[in-house]
């Protein structure tokens, strides 16, 4: 049976596409980047990590923000970034909604675990440890010959 050959098709079109899931995302994603560029130049002095935009719903805009004293600090600038929001998108979004989200600046520390360190058996040790050996039972024997072996590999 004959393989039929397939053109590739341009991932770049289901992007263009108008319907789809993928396609709601994308337009969403570039939908909120236009939004955080109008008010990232709204708000130049605002760092970049203290808000995000966090979505967008019917004319309303939420914004996140670290703490309490930067919603404030949006709050000044409220009327500000409603004017540009409203010029930019042919009076979409009209409203802003700032919300304090204060565990999304929160930092999870990992402990450093050091790795534990390798244990020297000298050789006097292992000397003394097979004198044991010889009046020791089997089974403590052959344990305590193949410990005192250890120090052989260190000295090396």
């Amino acid at each position: 049976m004959a393989r039929k050959t397939r053109k590739p098709s341009d991932m770049s079109e289901l992007f263009q596409s108008s319907k789809g899931t993928l396609a709601q995302i994308a337009a969403k994603t570039n939908s909120l980047t236009i939004l955080s560029d109008i008010v990232r130049q709204t708000c130049p002095d605002l760092p970049a990590d203290v808000w995000h935009i966090a979505n967008f719903k019917q004319n309303s805009l939420v914004i996140e923000v670290t703490s309490a004293v930067w919603s404030q600090r949006l709050q000044f600038e409220r009327m500000n970034i409603c004017r540009e929001l409203s010029i930019a998108t042919d009076k979409a979004f009209d409203q802003i909604e700032i919300k304090v989200s204060p565990y999304r600046n929160k930092v999870v520390y990992q402990s450093e675990e050091k790795p534990a360190e390798p244990l020297h058996i000298s050789q006097n040790t292992a000397n003394q440890l097979l004198a044991i050996a010889k009046n020791a039972p089997e089974s403590l024997r052959k344990k305590l010959e193949k410990l005192a072996k250890h120090a052989d590999k260190n000295a090396i």
